[in-house]
């Protein structure tokens, strides 16, 4: 035992305490980030960044994922707070998600992610993308009108809106908020060039808080374009003493708490797994999280997050590829950038009022454009319309309407796509003339179910009079009944219309009852 701990104490000081720390100055822009992008208190996404880390961390039976708040789940989290209008009841459906998330694991129901479409999930990240970016650039030109851009995408698009909000904006920017909007975005764009390898040893984000900082000092320095109190992040000194908590009585109060906490809890699962798959590949020792045990810890990092006041946090492949550059071993390093995230919102809450709004929306716009890169959808594209139609339908869906009938709508032509292909791959139809007569065979492939009886049934009405037919199902491992029902009441016509049927494995089923 001695030796064990032993062990494991100089795997921390030596590799996991400074992935821990390098995660850490990864995570605490992004933790404000995605806050600011929910719509909710800045200390929510640190809270949940804390949670993400400990709680998750500790129960996680990955080695190197980290939980956290998750830019994937900021529009349904923002629209959900909106619609409640009070965030003590939005609080509710984090517990809610964690709840269906528990369940999912206990019941070992972590294969589900396997069930939805590529084509879907894509298309429902890159729908994800371009609402954060349409949400930033408010925030980017310092415009800190809290009702700007709050509504769905195509009243954000609508003439009115957009008239209406640019006659405005000369009252509402600050010029000293585009300056370091665009110094923080250079700066995240040149850090990801190859000349650039050496500076990686500071994260990107946070260099890009550093440049947002600095230039802000230096326009207070010189008092011009300096930047307002609202448009810098604002920490509360004591932050326990603010903390809002739910407002349990109220749980069973509205189906819409239920129907948000599911879809979140749906939505939080697909990417946990998804960013789970995602590391386990860059594990050099070749690592498999258990993916059931998984949503255990998920979810009662959820319901955590919900009883404190938090938002709710998935695994984050920004985080855990961080994780693994910095070397990290083992899980301690995602629980030690937990304690970071707790040591710098007790004791440096100061530092990080400094933080310009206007740096995060940098931070977020790269985020919102690395889920819908111009090359995510040249890619589709070349795959086919059966992959880029469900991609595109799910994203035009999600900006028209909401996340979960997007991903609906998106899953439900997937489904079309795959019905349609059973349809030709599960028999096939040869025709040949032999002395005179026709021919035809229809040879049935491995499985036949009642979803190819519509097509079947107008083949074999589609067999000419005087021929010959042979329905050979020699082959296959399973025939549905709708399909012997078929060919049974076929063999009937087949005498009217002296058509010669010759059945090969098919077994007869009594049709005389039906009516």
């Amino acid at each position: 035992m001695k030796r064990t701990f032993k062990y494991y104490r100089i795997i921390w000081v030596r590799h996991d305490l400074s992935a821990g720390l390098s995660v850490f100055l990864v995570a605490l822009p992004l933790c404000l980030g995605i806050a600011l992008a929910s719509g909710a208190p800045l200390y929510a996404g640190l809270l949940s960044g804390i949670i993400g880390g400990i709680v998750a961390g500790s129960i996680s039976g990955s080695q190197l994922a980290v939980s956290g708040p998750a830019a994937g789940l900021t529009t349904l989290v923002a629209s959900s707070i909106i619609s409640f209008g009070d965030y003590k009841i939005f609080l509710l459906t984090v517990i809610v998600a964690g709840i269906f998330q528990l369940l999912l694991g206990l019941l070992k129901l972590g294969v589900i992610a396997n069930y939805f479409p590529s084509a879907v999930i894509k298309g429902m990240l890159a729908a994800i993308g371009i609402i954060l970016i349409s949400k930033q650039i408010p925030l980017a030109l310092g415009y800190d009108r809290p009702d700007f851009w709050t509504t769905g995408f195509l009243e954000l698009v609508s003439s009115k809106n957009i008239a209406g909000h640019v006659s405005e904006f000369n009252h509402h920017i600050t010029r000293g908020s585009i300056i370091i909007a665009i110094a923080s975005l250079a700066v995240l764009i040149l850090l990801q060039q190859p000349f650039a390898k050496k500076l990686r040893i500071i994260p990107a984000p946070l260099f890009a808080v550093i440049t947002g900082i600095l230039i802000n000092t230096a326009l207070n320095a010189t008092n011009t374009f300096h930047l307002k109190t609202s448009q810098l992040v604002n920490i509360p000194s004591d932050i326990f003493a603010n903390i809002s908590f739910p407002d349990i009585s109220k749980i069973f109060s509205s189906i819409e708490i239920w129907k948000d906490g599911i879809t979140i809890g749906m939505l939080a699962t697909l990417e946990t797994l998804l960013c789970i798959e995602a590391i386990d590949k860059l594990d050099r020792h070749n690592r498999i999280t258990p993916v059931n045990r998984e949503l255990v810890a998920q979810g009662i990092g959820n319901i955590t997050c919900g009883f404190l006041g938090a938002i709710p946090i998935t695994a984050v492949v920004v985080r855990g590829s961080a994780n693994v550059d910095a070397g990290a071993k083992t899980k301690m390093a995602a629980i030690t950038h937990g304690l970071f995230l707790l040591l710098a919102v007790l004791f440096i809450p100061f530092l990080l009022n400094q933080i310009p709004y206007a740096s995060l929306a940098a931070i977020l716009l790269v985020t919102g454009y690395n889920l819908a890169k111009p090359k995510l959808f040249k890619n589709m594209y070349s795959l086919g319309w059966k992959q880029f139609l469900p991609f595109m339908l799910t994203i035009i869906i999600i900006l028209a309407t909401d996340l979960l009938i997007g991903v609906s709508i998106g899953l439900l032509l997937s489904v079309y796509f795959i019905i349609r292909n059973n349809f030709k791959a599960e028999y096939r139809i040869t025709k040949t003339i032999r002395n005179g007569i026709e021919t035809e065979l229809i040879k049935l492939n491995s499985n036949v179910t009642f979803l190819n009886k519509v097509n079947l049934k107008k083949a074999l009405d589609n067999v000419p009079e005087y021929s010959m037919l042979t329905i050979d199902g020699s082959e296959c491992n399973f025939i549905d009944y709708d399909i012997l029902e078929i060919i049974s009441e076929f063999e009937n016509k087949a005498k009217d219309r002296h058509i010669a049927l010759h059945t090969m494995g098919i077994k007869k089923v009594n049709v005389t009852a039906i009516h």
